[in-house]
């Protein structure tokens, strides 16, 4: 199962933080102007992201701008989840991803993990960090 997340414009920027946080890489990405339907797409687009693929741990995740016209509703209802392969790995991964962010449960050991937090990164998404050893 994949994830596949839609931003309000700032797919791109959004995708080289999570890349520079996960020590991932983007495997794909192509703006609405690059896309068959370039030519007809409005100026203040031709610039997002219509598709783009970032590869990181062994997952992928997928995402694009909003098409013109559709309201951003914001991410709501759901958590990306990532495991450290160790407690240090990580807190690592949690501090980097809350940069800029919103911590809602700081990272700590719980009755479960020896390594868990919660937090909404700068681009709104939320996420779990969770290392079992």
């Amino acid at each position: 199962m994949q994830a596949y997340l839609t931003f309000n414009g700032n797919a791109a920027e959004a995708l080289a933080f999570y890349a520079k946080c996960l020590d991932g890489k983007i495997a794909f990405s192509m703006t609405f102007g690059e896309s068959p339907m370039g030519k007809e797409t409005p100026d203040s687009h031709k610039q997002k992201i219509m598709h783009a693929t970032l590869e990181a741990r062994g997952h992928q995740l997928m995402a694009s701008d909003l098409p013109p016209g559709y309201p951003f509703e914001g991410h709501k209802g759901f958590s990306l989840s990532v495991q450290g392969n160790d407690v240090k790995e990580g807190e690592k991964l949690f501090n980097a991803l809350a940069e800029g962010g919103k911590v809602t449960v700081p990272y700590a050991a719980t009755f479960w993990a020896a390594g868990f937090g919660m937090l909404e990164d700068k681009f709104g998404v939320p996420w779990m960090v969770n290392c079992e050893h």
